[in-house]
């Protein structure tokens, strides 16, 4: 019996992998990402701040214990643009201290003050820790890849720096993973440690069970191959787990999802704000210019008889 599955799988392996038909029929695609209107979408978008520090404390709270922010500095967040921003110290600060400055900022080097980096040598040639600046970059929840995949059963968590722009759907696909997590279909098989998600780009077929495939390998008429794949990483979120400072705001799910989004989104294009006004104001430009030279172009040429 044993050997006759494993034939099974074979054959629908090899099928699908010498038939590109055959991959397309069978499954190995994800359903397509729910739309989301985002605050920063279009030419004129820019990054909701308030949602950006919501997102940050889903981050800090539920994400940073498995996956990274290698190309994030703290001072970015206090950067112009970053949510934690200021263009005034508050009060009690001295007149002295230039809190639009992301190294005097405050509320950066309080957050950077609560983390633990490692430094040195000293004098002594000893490495040492103390708490971290705001010139630190924000630090990996593993020292390698080994231990990584040690503490994820062989899976390595992915680093999130740039993760809305390394997935195909961007911020929707990252917003339709985090909600999507569903129970699987009674046909397929989900491995202990595995979890089901429909928006996770996969090929459900080699999961069919036994008793839903014909003698050919493929599953029988009326069973389809669900859309979708399954994924290392448990459900993340759960109602009420993050206690939010906004009374107006929902602690659900959804919401911890879009502001986990929309700070990931900040965070892999944190210069996205200035990027879009100077290309408005050179848009602007160009239009005076195109004016410009079609009025010279009838002013030098109006005198000429056609």
């Amino acid at each position: 019996m044993q050997i006759k599955k494993h034939l099974r799988s074979i054959v629908v392996i090899a099928a699908l992998a010498v038939v590109p038909g055959a991959a397309l029929a069978a499954g190995g695609k994800a359903e397509h990402p729910k739309h989301v209107h985002w605050h920063f979408a279009g030419p004129f978008g820019q990054f909701d701040k308030e949602a950006v520090q919501r997102g940050f404390q889903v981050y800090k709270t539920v994400c940073a214990s498995c996956h990274g922010l290698e190309l994030v500095s703290y001072r970015n967040l206090g950067q112009k643009g970053g949510p934690f921003h200021l263009d005034e110290c508050p009060a009690g600060i001295p007149d002295t201290v230039d809190c639009s400055n992301p190294n005097d900022n405050p509320v950066v080097k309080a957050i950077a003050a609560e983390y633990q980096v490692e430094d040195g040598p000293d004098d002594s040639g000893d490495m040492f820790r103390r708490p971290a600046l705001p010139s630190d970059r924000l630090p990996n929840p593993y020292p390698n890849e080994q231990i990584a995949r040690l503490a994820n059963n062989g899976a390595l968590p992915p680093d999130l720096s740039l993760i809305t722009k390394a997935r195909h759907g961007g911020a929707n696909y990252i917003y339709s993973l985090l909600v999507g997590y569903e129970d699987a279909p009674d046909t397929v098989n989900v491995a202990v440690g595995q979890y089901y998600n429909p928006y996770f780009p996969g090929d459900m077929a080699p999961n069919i069970k036994e008793e839903f495939l014909g003698e050919d390998g493929y599953p029988v008429e009326g069973v389809k191959v669900p859309l979708g794949g399954v994924l290392a990483m448990a459900p993340p979120l759960s109602d009420g787990m993050v206690d939010y400072e906004y009374d107006d705001v929902p602690e659900t799910v959804d919401q911890y999802a879009k502001d986990v989004t929309e700070f990931l989104a900040w965070a892999a294009e944190p210069k996205m704000e200035a990027r879009k006004a100077l290309g408005v104001m050179s848009m602007a430009y160009l239009l005076i210019l195109c004016g410009l030279i079609y009025w010279s172009y009838r002013a030098v040429w109006s005198d000429q008889k056609h």
